[in-house]
């Protein structure tokens, strides 16, 4: 069955892209999850207008995620938490809890996609913070103070 897919969908596509797939496959799993749509004439004349606004769509937002790039670059961002005796932080911080605070102290939205934070930070002191998106990085220090 040839269908148009509306996300990406991991081993089968992009977004937009017309595919053929089992019958089974997308009867059961794409269509009704809302994943594809089947490829009839007049989807498929529209699949080329969505392409190019998605490129479009695209490279606007690589421009703005330069631009946010730019400005976190070799800045500090501290942090106040609440810790033990010892230094170790009584919640974790989380990749997923850091674009708010980028957000909030510079003014740049972050996909926390991007950051690269392997685990979550566990104690108070200084770390590098890498935001690495497509063939462009950023490097942030992070200092963990007690609250």
């Amino acid at each position: 069955m040839k269908v148009i897919l509306l996300k990406d969908v991991a081993k089968v596509g992009k977004k937009y892209d017309v595919k053929e797939v089992a019958d089974g496959f997308a009867l059961n799993s794409l269509l009704p999850k809302g994943l594809a749509k089947t490829a009839t004439e007049k989807a498929l004349k529209n699949v080329d207008v969505l392409k190019k606004a998605l490129v479009v769509e695209r490279s606007i937002q690589e421009d703005l995620l330069s631009k946010n790039l730019h400005e976190v670059d070799g800045k500090t961002l501290e942090i106040l938490s609440k810790a033990n005796d010892k230094g170790h932080l009584f919640a974790g911080i989380h990749k997923e809890e850091l674009p708010a605070l980028i957000k909030a102290k510079f003014g740049a939205d972050i996909d926390p996609h991007f950051i690269d934070l392997e685990k979550p930070i566990k104690s108070v002191g200084e770390y590098d913070l890498h935001i690495k998106a497509h063939d462009k990085n950023a490097t942030l220090k992070i200092v963990v103070n007690k609250e």
